[in-house]
C-alpha cells in the first residue's frame, strides 16, 4: 500500500448556522491548516498515488479566500469541510481541518480508521 499526504494552508470565512447562540453565527474568518491523506494499492501511469498539484488545486479552487456559505449547501463547519474535501479528492481516506490552532476536525472514511498515517 503506498500513502501520501499533502499539506496546504487557505484563508476562507463563513458563519455557522447553529441551534444556540454563538460568535460563531456571525461572520468570521480563519486561516486554516488541511492536511490531505491519500492511499492506493497501486501507482497510475506516473508512478503517483495522487498528483500534488491536483489536490492543491481542488482545495484552492472551492475553499481559498472564499466565503464558504456561498460555495456549499451544507453547514460549513470545519468536520463538514473536511468531509466534503475528503469526497472530492481521488483515493482520499482522511482529511485533518485544523481551523485554527486550538480547533481541529477529522474526518476518516469508514473502513479506515486505523489506516497508516
Amino acid at each position: 500500500m503506498y500513502y501520501v499526504s499533502k499539506r496546504l494552508e487557505i484563508s476562507f470565512a463563513h458563519r455557522l448556522d447553529l441551534d444556540y447562540e454563538s460568535k460563531c453565527s456571525r461572520l468570521h474568518g480563519h486561516n486554516a491548516i488541511v492536511t490531505v491523506y491519500c492511499c492506493s494499492e497501486n501507482l497510475d501511469k506516473n508512478g503517483m498515488v495522487a498528483d500534488f498539484t491536483k489536490i492543491k488545486d481542488t482545495v484552492y479552487r472551492h475553499l481559498d479566500h472564499a466565503l464558504v456559505n456561498e460555495a456549499f449547501t451544507f453547514n460549513p463547519t470545519a468536520e463538514n469541510l473536511a468531509r466534503w474535501i475528503c469526497e472530492q479528492i481521488p483515493h482520499c481516506y482522511k482529511v485533518v481541518f485544523q481551523e485554527s490552532e486550538g480547533n481541529t476536525a477529522i474526518y476518516v472514511k469508514d473502513g479506515f480508521d486505523n489506516a497508516a498515517l
